[in-house]
């Protein structure tokens, strides 16, 4: 899979190192932003029942 991306990537190899970077920043953004918040009304963490 990760061959596969940094064949896709265009330019040198210094490009495609900031390009990787980058879009990894990307995609955990958009997992904290949306992904995680979402999952989280699911998860059983936060039902406690001690009082």
């Amino acid at each position: 899979m990760y061959s596969a991306l940094w064949n896709f990537l265009p330019g040198p190899t210094w490009a495609r190192v900031l390009l990787c970077i980058g879009l990894g920043i990307i995609v955990l953004a958009v997992c904290f932003e949306y992904f995680f918040p979402w999952l989280s009304e699911y998860m059983p963490f936060n039902d406690t029942t001690v009082e």
